[in-house]
């Protein structure tokens, strides 16, 4: 929120509420930024063993986990945002992201 309230030109002191904001901006910007991030997910999966975002991406950390709710991974809000926009379900995202027509042309289904 605090980048979407800087394209809008606000600060917290204005007191004027998230939804208020991001219906102004429209969806536009959130497709937008929601496309570049499955285009980087695509990136992700193709990239050879040795790179380091991609040992990133796939590294499963180890250890005690703090108390509560588990934070949200960037993994699992990806996927649910390639389940929800694009229609393919987490199971199939490597294989289908590995097909470079496939992908390319589920990108071009999102809205512009």
């Amino acid at each position: 929120m605090s980048f979407l309230r800087r394209v809008a030109g606000r600060s917290l002191r204005d007191r004027v509420r998230s939804s208020v904001t991001r219906e102004e901006l429209g969806i536009e910007l959130l497709l937008h930024i929601e496309r570049g991030q499955l285009r980087w997910l695509w990136h992700l999966f193709r990239m050879p063993p040795g790179r380091l975002p991609g040992e990133v991406f796939r590294a499963c950390p180890t250890g005690k986990r703090p108390q509560g709710r588990p934070r949200t991974r960037w993994r699992d809000y990806v996927s649910r945002l390639a389940w929800e926009h694009l229609g393919v379900p987490p199971e199939e995202l490597e294989e289908v992201s590995g097909e470079t027509e496939v992908w390319a042309s589920l990108l071009r289904l999102l809205p512009p």
